[in-house]
């Protein structure tokens, strides 16, 4: 009989690590500033909030369901429904692990040396591309290894992963407000229009703000992925629904709170603004914010500058520490959790029995089998030259908007659920049918404006081939699924 191991707190910090990902918080700040804290919590309300309660419904009514996601679409709606769904959900994973397995040592790199070295890298005579892509690759070898021997082993990373955001949060948190004591005012200009209008010049326009809600939902995404550990819950019924609930929350209030404090010690133009000269972008962001975290504490507490400055470093060390081991943790969920729910879920008819082959309650072949694909996408990008990195940004393109449309399918999921009503559940969050099918149709047409807008964003810039191949892609792992 499988044991069940996850605990409310394991489950709450495992979502946590899958989901919250605390660059969001200075990378918001830096695209929107002040306003981006009013958009998110606009788009708790209209996303992610609706929607993890629709997943905590569907968990505590599948109590045992290995299969997750899967399960759900295919007892709300149908199996043929529901392994289109889970197809396009997987494809859109192996280009998550194909990123964060070379972009996670950028965090290291920062923790170890203060700054981004990883562009000085080389092993062994290899430039820095192929360095990252023969660490990448053995990245997803250790993990894969380590998650294959059971929920124990990656249960202690996941938390660690999740306590060491938390602490950052609180730090950034507790530390904004000790600056905004000591100074008397936040370092970036509070009013209304600031509440409303972004300092960045490259979001001030509708169509750019369209274009950042777009980028909320992908922020926001992914507390459907744990819907594979529903069965590896004690007492899933009540603990499972409870620790969505609870995460979900606690995601809200520290993305909201934390891009609000942000402003209490960073002024916009005067860390951010690239007209000033400052090498800053969507890759170190959350760095340079971080050190200018420090660096202000230190002013403010009234320390030479030359302090400041190192509290600034040990700053940016810390939060680079600290995502490394958040990114450690999320990839180790992601490395088994959307394998399992394929292979587990779906019939068995589809899978040869090699890979359904089980070990820790886990299919462990069909994860040896993911990481060869993973590593072998990874070093034919790394070695491959110029062809092979047109090649990769060609599959992510056509990931893009796979990485959001199984949203639209587990809420239609959800509509077809509270109205068949096919079995109890221990959990109701919407008391109501009535209340259930408005937040249905809440995150059906948020998502759906979002996903509409990523396609029509590049046609407007003239780049008809990126809108073709997001379109091409859930076409293409559709009809692969439909053909199986």
């Amino acid at each position: 009989m499988k044991t069940r191991q996850l605990t409310l707190m394991s489950l709450v910090l495992m979502v946590f690590t899958s989901i919250f990902n605390f660059i969001n918080i200075p990378r918001a700040f830096y695209l929107m500033g002040y306003a981006r804290s009013v958009f998110t919590s606009l788009r708790h309300s209209a996303f992610f909030l609706p929607f993890a309660f629709m997943v905590a419904e569907l968990g505590s009514a599948y109590p045992n369901a290995q299969g997750g996601i899967y399960t759900w679409m295919a007892e709300a709606v149908n199996p043929r429904y529901a392994f289109v769904g889970i197809v396009i959900w997987y494809t859109s994973f192996i280009t998550w692990m194909l990123n964060t397995s070379s972009i996670i040592w950028i965090p290291i790199s920062t923790a170890i040396f203060g700054v981004d070295k990883t562009q000085t890298w080389h092993l062994l005579g290899l430039n820095d591309v192929q360095t990252l892509g023969i660490l990448a690759a053995s990245l997803v070898i250790v993990i894969t290894i380590i998650a294959s021997r059971g929920l124990g082993r990656f249960k202690l990373i996941t938390s660690i992963g999740g306590l060491a955001m938390l602490l950052a949060s609180a730090i950034l948190i507790g530390g904004g407000a000790v600056i905004l004591l000591l100074n008397g005012h936040p370092l970036e200009p509070l009013s209304f229009l600031s509440l409303i209008k972004s300092p960045n010049p490259q979001y001030v326009t509708g169509i750019s703000v369209l274009s950042f809600s777009v980028y909320a939902i992908f922020a926001f995404g992914g507390i459907e992925i744990i819907s594979g550990l529903v069965d590896q819950t004690k007492n899933p019924k009540r603990t499972f629904p409870r620790g969505v609930a609870i995460s979900a929350l606690l995601i809200t209030i520290v993305y909201s709170l934390g891009i609000f404090v942000t402003g209490m010690f960073t002024n916009w133009n005067q860390v951010f603004n690239p007209a000033d000269g400052s090498k800053v972008n969507l890759g170190n962001e959350a760095f340079i914010a971080m050190n200018n975290f420090g660096y202000q504490l230190g002013l403010a507490l009234h320390f030479s500058h030359s302090v400041a400055i190192q509290m600034g470093l040990w700053s940016a060390r810390y939060i680079g520490f600290s995502m490394f081991l958040a990114l450690i943790g999320a990839f180790t969920t992601v490395i088994f959790s959307p394998i399992k729910q394929l292979v587990e879920g779906t019939p068995k008819q589809i899978w040869p029995t090699f890979l359904r082959k089980q070990r820790n309650g886990l299919p462990v072949n069909a994860m040896r089998v993911q990481a060869m694909i993973v590593i072998v996408f990874i070093l034919l990008v790394a070695f491959g030259g110029k062809n092979a990195k047109i090649f990769f940004q060609m599959v992510i393109s056509m990931t893009n908007v796979a990485m959001s449309l199984p949203y639209l399918f587990i809420a239609f999921a959800f509509w077809r659920f509270r109205k068949r009503k096919p079995v109890p559940t221990a959990f109701v969050f919407f008391k109501k049918d009535w209340m259930a099918y408005v937040a249905t149709m809440i995150v059906l047409a948020t998502v759906g404006l979002a996903i509409s807008f990523t396609v029509v964003a590049p046609v407007l810039k003239g780049d008809w081939l990126t809108s073709g191949l997001m379109v091409l892609g859930p076409v293409i792992f559709a009809s692969l699924a439909l053909f199986f």
